[in-house]
């Protein structure tokens, strides 16, 4: 019976349209989730698939000796396809001239992502190969050309064989984004590398093996491989562990889609609380009918589960329809600019937003329900009866548990859950004291002649509790959205400056001291600027504080404690300046102009350096360089921002620390595409400086970024699309109530004039209060989300201050109006039908 009743009253319901504002709430929360977290796994795996380019596959095996091929054949078996790299560094000679050099030496499946570029001609364009060096053969990059002043035909000995230069090496996927700490690539084949006998005993070689392959299957052949892999040989490594500028982009974008779909699910669970309420209180009269015609509790309860349940399925349904075609469409519309494959289906996705929908209809419902459960039968005569269940900690407790869950079970990242939620508490906690000073200053402007002004102070202080409510509710989203545009602001802001126009393409090293003003007069000549010039001096760190620092990576079977304390494990680049770097930032000790005069010599540590090798103030570093030791005392030490395609350095000295030093210099210098073909001109009289040309490495990222802030705008657009309906229903909530109202106040002769004044005089208080709320909490969510999540420099956003209390007074104002404009414009007479 119970059932039967159920289906009759939602087809009745259904009919009359009393379903529509919980229907549209869970369509809503649903169609959110789903079309943010569909777009950005499958925006992420698009970004992903494209940078896996720079590793040049989808996963790449790093090993210090060969591994066994049955792990080869594990992959191939898995459906994985392989290719292997090794690389050494090694002196090649041609003539009477000789060079350290990053030798490579792939198989004929190299490269599995990307592409290898070769040119004619030094500093040419490279143009993309499908094919390899040859036997026999060598690619050499093109400042080996200046350096050991070859030409293309030319013989190049590696150990013990010779290979003649066919091609200038002009890109390789994997080349990494170090500007300074390469040697020139030589490229030949990997059938003639063993004949060369450079990886001999005591060679230092690595041996890369590159997979790639469906996600799953490399997952689960990772699963497989890791007992067998040994931390201190081998390293696994995929495009997320990349710490290069691109690498971190990537990673924070795909943070940016995490925190987007995390406050979508909060501003469902919004929705849906809005109408769970609106629905329970529209249902008190029906209720209290059922139970004068005899209905027991629990047959009331039946009825009104089963409907919750009907309820439930439909928006599930619905929503995960609409869902779908709002990610289509976005992704059709971005289909030029951000390649994504269409074709890429996730079930997570699906199953969040199931999930999410459910969870909010169960948990979200769960109080408002009791309450409709709780109503008396002399209702029925007494129309001002209301629920018995007055205990709101249970909403409370219900609706917290319901967002807490939500985020967690979506990100998998607890400390981001945490800092949204704790930071709605403190906003919502902050709200609940605003309502009551804004119930003391609505009894003392409420008072006097009746006016618009008046007649909405004396609304607000007269449903204090439901106006508590909706201004959280505003407040709430108000704040979800100022951080989801302000994170986008941030970010894309921060992504750009990085890479200006104008950012230097090419950097020179190994100038001297006698060229400088030759070199500075040359390049004034072509009408080229340079940037600064910073003295470098490579030097070994050897001790802290007469402690002895590994100055090499640890080998296999070494006892850690017979090595001593982590150092660098390779030699330094050494500076020194009077001023410190751009986008460097001071965080413990002073710079030189504040310490005394006669203090030791200083140094200013990078803090990430200074973190891993356990280096604090006022410790004694020791540097060899040549053959002299210098001691210096750690002054300070520094944040570097690495994304800055700038020359940074882990140590920077004193200058008088350096004075008895003599430095080569380094510094770099733009020049545009169309003058490329002029650096060999421009280099000529400089045989000794070194070109190191990162064009293509800054176009790639330069694109990857433009990429990710087109997907970054569009996420933006879904999430304030969602929280202006959110906006909505909140005002839609409101419009029983308002009708009773609006029909006492005709009745006792009030004006059209005067009640369209007061509804929209209370509408833009209530929006500027929750704009201003919302920009305070907006204030400590992010800076939470900057420091402790994306790794982004804190910073104050004054201007919300007082954008958000106009934006929210506007927007607000004009939603309340739009709302009641139905019912303000009905007369009378039909007022006073609706109510009965």
């Amino acid at each position: 019976m119970s059932a039967n009743l159920a289906w009759r009253l939602f087809r009745h319901e259904a009919k009359r349209g009393e379903l529509t504002i919980i229907l549209f709430a869970i369509m809503l929360s649903v169609a959110a989730v789903f079309s943010l977290s569909m777009f950005s796994e499958r925006l992420q795996s698009a970004l992903t698939a494209q940078t896996a380019a720079f590793i040049a596959a989808d996963r790449v095996l790093d090993a210090r000796h060969p591994v066994d091929d049955a792990w080869l054949r594990e992959a191939r078996q898995r459906g994985i396809n392989t290719a292997h790299q090794v690389y050494t560094r090694s002196m090649v000679f041609a003539g009477d001239n000789m060079q350290l050099v990053s030798l490579r030496a792939p198989d004929n499946a190299y490269p599995l992502k990307g592409q290898v570029k070769v040119a004619a001609q030094p500093f040419e364009p490279g143009v993309t190969t499908e094919a390899l060096p040859g036997p026999k053969e060598a690619w050499i990059e093109s400042r080996l050309f200046q350096l050991m002043g070859l030409s293309i035909g030319d013989v190049l000995e590696v150990g013990t064989q010779s290979f003649q230069v066919t091609k200038v090496l002009s890109e390789v996927p994997d080349a990494g984004f170090s500007l300074f700490g390469g040697d020139p690539k030589v490229m030949i084949p990997r059938a003639d590398l063993e004949a060369t006998g450079v990886i001999g005993p005591g060679a230092r070689v690595t041996y890369s093996y590159y997979f790639t392959g469906d996600s799953d299957d490399l997952d689960a052949y990772y699963e497989w491989l890791r007992p067998k892999l040994d931390r201190e040989i081998h390293r696994w490594m995929s495009v997320e562990d990349d710490d290069s500028p691109l690498g971190r982009s990537v990673g924070r974008a795909e943070q940016y889609f995490l925190l987007a779909s995390l406050l979508a699910i909060v501003l469902a669970a919004v929705s849906i609380a809005v109408a769970a309420q609106r629905y329970s209180q529209r249902h008190y009269d029906p209720v209290a009918i059922m139970k004068t015609l005899g209905a027991s509790r629990g047959m009331v309860q039946r009825v009104y589960l089963l409907q919750i349940t009907l309820i439930t399925a439909l928006g599930l349904l619905l929503g995960g329809l609409a869902g779908y075609l709002i990610q289509q469409g976005v992704i059709w519309a971005i289909a030029d600019s951000v390649p994504v494959d269409l074709s890429a289906w996730h079930w997570r996705p699906l199953w969040i937003a199931l999930f999410t929908g459910v969870i909010c209809a169960v948990l979200f419902s769960l109080y408002p329900l009791l309450k409709l459960f709780s109503i008396s039968p002399l209702r029925v005569l007494r129309r001002d009866m209301g629920a018995t269940v007055s205990a709101r900690f249970i909403q409370f407790l219900a609706a917290g548990s319901a967002i807490l869950i939500l985020m967690w079970a979506y990100s998998q990242n607890l400390r981001l859950s945490l800092i949204l939620f704790l930071s709605g508490i403190v906003l919502v906690a902050l709200l609940l004291l605003v309502t009551f000073g804004l119930i003391a200053v609505g009894r003392r402007l409420g008072q006097g002649k009746i006016g618009a002004w008046q007649l909405a102070w004396a609304r607000i202080k007269r449903r204090a509790m439901d106006n508590s409510v909706q201004l959280i509710s505003f407040s709430v989203t108000i704040m979800l959205l100022l951080v989801v545009l302000v994170m986008r602001n941030d970010m894309i802001q921060q992504w750009r400056d990085q890479l200006p126009q104008g950012t230097p393409n090419y950097f020179m090293i190994n100038i001297t001291d006698a060229q400088l003003p030759t070199l500075e007069q040359h390049f004034a000549a072509q009408n080229v600027s340079l940037d600064t010039f910073y003295p470098v001096v490579r030097a070994r760190f050897v001790a802290i504080n007469g402690e002895q620092v590994r100055t090499d990576v640890r080998k296999e079977g070494e006892e850690e404690n017979q090595r001593g304390r982590d150092g660098l494990g390779r030699e330094a680049n050494l500076t020194w300046s009077d001023t410190l770097q751009y986008e460097n930032r001071i965080t413990q000790g002073v710079w030189w102009s504040e310490r005394p005069d006669d203090a030791p010599s200083g140094v200013s540590v990078e803090a990430r350096a200074a973190e891993r090798m356990d280096i604090k103030l006022g410790d004694v570093l020791t540097f060899n360089v040549g053959s002299e030791v210098v001691d210096v005392t750690v002054s300070s030490i520094r944040e570097v921002n690495w994304q800055t395609m700038q020359p940074n350095f882990f140590f920077v000295l004193e200058p008088q620390a350096m004075a008895d030093f003599l430095p080569t210099y380094m510094t770099s210098f733009h020049l545009p595409s169309d003058r490329k073909p002029q650096i060999t001109e421009l280099m000529r009289p400089f045989g000794n400086v070194t070109l190191f040309d990162v064009d293509a490495r800054i176009n790639q990222l330069r694109n990857i970024v433009d990429q990710v802030s087109m997907a970054v705008e569009f996420i933006l657009v879904l999430v304030l699309a969602a929280g202006s309906l959110v906006l909505i229903a909140q005002v839609q909530a409101s419009m029983d109530e308002r009708q009773q109202e609006l029909a006492i106040l005709r009745t006792l002769g009030a004006k059209g004039g005067l009640i369209r004044g007061s509804v929209l005089v209370e509408f833009l208080i209530i929006g500027a209060v929750a704009g201003l709320m919302a920009a305070l909490a907006n204030e400590l969510t992010l800076y939470l989300l900057q420091t402790q999540i994306f790794q982004m420099a804190g910073s104050v956003h004054w201007q919300y201050w007082l954008v958000a209390p106009l934006v929210g007074a506007g927007v607000v104002g004009l939603l309340g109006a739009a709302g009641c404009w139905r019912l303000l414009t009905l007369n009378t007479s039909t007022l006073l039908r609706k109510m009965v």
